[in-house]
């Protein structure tokens, strides 16, 4: 059963969704994109591996490169060392002037969440500097660690 995604005003199957990003749909891309939109928190490589016990290592973090380098995910250094990858939101294009949004890091359980309502606003360099990545993250404890 596949997914469907609603960009705009208009529904399209999750082959079609990922053709647009100009990724081909191989039946593995299908499942870790099922896997990754269907997640409350971003994932690590091993999540995805320990989700697919029986698919290659290789072919995982390949599949999660493509979707970061054609803005499928995006990769989210939280600074416990290990990358984490979340499904970009709809018209996200992980440009650095409009698409930056806050991560929350929870130090009890380790899980990270995208704030993608809150976004950082435009950050104004001094002239030479040339920003390439950025990232925010808020370090607490999570709604369920802390009960609420």
């Amino acid at each position: 059963m596949r997914i469907i995604i609603k960009p705009g005003n208009y529904m399209i199957s999750l082959d079609k969704f990922l053709e647009s990003k100009g990724v081909r749909p191989t039946a593995m891309r299908l499942l870790v994109f099922q896997h990754l939109a269907r997640s409350k928190v971003a994932s690590t490589l091993a999540d995805i591996e320990n989700a697919f016990e029986k698919a290659d290592r290789t072919t995982l973090f390949r599949t999660l490169k493509t979707f970061k380098q054609k803005r499928v995910v995006h990769q989210i250094d939280d600074g416990s060392g290990i990358t984490k990858y979340a499904v970009c939101e709809e018209g996200c294009n992980c440009e650095l002037e409009r698409d930056l949004h806050l991560h929350f890091y929870c130090t009890n359980c380790g899980d990270t969440v995208c704030l993608t309502e809150q976004k950082i606003p435009h950050i104004n360099l001094p002239n030479g500097f040339i920003a390439e990545d950025a990232n925010l993250v808020l370090k607490g404890i999570c709604d369920r660690c802390s009960g609420g």
